[in-house]
């Protein structure tokens, strides 16, 4: 609590257990802040970047993240009040730091607006492709590594083995999100999409975020179906019917995908993981509605419901701030030109800029 005890990671902070609790932590609050950017990007200006994490990493994550994984509020639903469950669950993130990021990247590529272009006259939407599909690639192969020590790592603890439940169920998710979305998208269009194939996989990573520790392997594979298919109906809906700009499809992959496997912790719980013993203080293993225990999934939809209500509250509110006071959108001719120059002063690509000096032209 600010100044109020260990602040500034002093006094009783100083401690080697607390620091390594707050790096990850950092991590993950920033995975939160950097969400929204993926669809605000290509016109949003700096300035708005820089306040907009200040407020993610400020206010938007520790409140939810205090309620979820702090003892607040919404992970005591099991040992008081109405007694649901263990309390609102999340093992590793699909509601704290996905579902927030999503949710929160709605009302950031709304009040932004979309970029030029994106939309014809009639209100159609125009596919704007990438300019680099092998880096995309790549960078989808870096989070599918990253996420194991992701999941992995929310164990808190290496040297217990069953670890491995969690990276085997997250392995699986993300592999039969990846192949779900590939073949959604190559029956309705002919072809298999690379760019969406690679939102499947990540959908089904944000979806047994939550669940990973757990669920058994089989509902891990029906989380990642789920998450495959929902990122398909969820990216067309934002770009057909909501006609919001999300250039990588953050609303759907994190939004909706880590809603999802937030409610899936209270349908698939089977309560033979040892991670759910005595979890939020409220004796024996996690058990959702498919295995018994409606009240788990009662205390998740009550998380969700939370999420969505604080989330699209608060920064709707942030954002409108920050493009009133700062503004937060490039002028056109800058979106027009790319923002390396105007915005960060170099460019990300210098050897596809032909300059008449460097020509030995005046």
């Amino acid at each position: 609590m600010v100044s109020h005890s260990g602040f500034f990671l002093a006094g009783r902070a100083y401690d080697v257990g607390i620091l390594a609790f707050f790096f990850f932590q950092l991590v993950f609050m920033d995975a939160t802040a950097t969400i929204p950017t993926g669809a605000m990007a290509e016109r949003f200006n700096f300035k708005g970047f820089i306040f907009w994490g200040l407020f993610a990493s400020m206010i938007l994550y520790p409140v939810y993240g205090n309620w979820v994984w702090g003892g607040g509020w919404l992970s005591q639903l099991g040992v008081q009040g109405p007694k649901w469950g263990h309390g609102a669950l999340d093992f590793a993130g699909s509601g704290v730091v996905h579902a927030m990021g999503g949710v929160a990247a709605f009302w950031g590529a709304k009040i932004l607006g979309p970029r030029i272009g994106k939309f014809d006259k009639d209100g159609n939407p125009r596919a704007i492709p990438g300019h680099h599909l092998p880096m995309a690639f790549l960078g989808t192969m870096v989070l599918l590594v990253g996420w194991m020590g992701f999941n992995g790592a929310s164990t808190f603890a290496a040297t217990d083995f069953r670890f491995t439940i969690v990276i085997v169920n997250t392995i699986l998710a993300a592999a039969f999100g990846c192949l779900t979305t590939m073949f959604v998208m190559w029956w309705k269009y002919g072809k298999p999409d690379p760019s969406m194939t690679c939102n499947g996989l990540l959908a089904g990573l944000v979806a047994i975020t939550a669940p990973c520790g757990f669920v058994n392997p089989t509902a891990s594979v029906i989380i990642g179906l789920v998450a495959g298919l929902l990122v398909c109906i969820s990216v067309e809906f934002v770009d057909r019917v909501l006609r919001v700009d999300d250039p990588v499809g953050a609303i759907s992959v994190h939004g909706a995908n880590g809603l999802w496997g937030v409610i899936s912790v209270g349908l698939f719980a089977d309560g033979t993981s040892n991670f759910g013993g005595a979890w939020n203080g409220v004796p024996g293993s996690v058990t959702g509605l498919f295995y018994g225990d409606s009240s788990q999934l009662v205390a998740q939809l009550l998380g969700v419901a939370t999420l969505i209500g604080l989330v699209f509250s608060i920064t709707w509110v942030a954002n409108l701030a920050i493009d009133m006071v700062m503004g937060q959108r490039v002028a056109a001719n800058v979106e027009l030109e790319g923002l390396d120059i105007p915005e960060m002063g170099a460019v990300a690509y210098p050897d596809f800029v032909l300059k008449a000096d460097a020509m030995g032209m005046d």
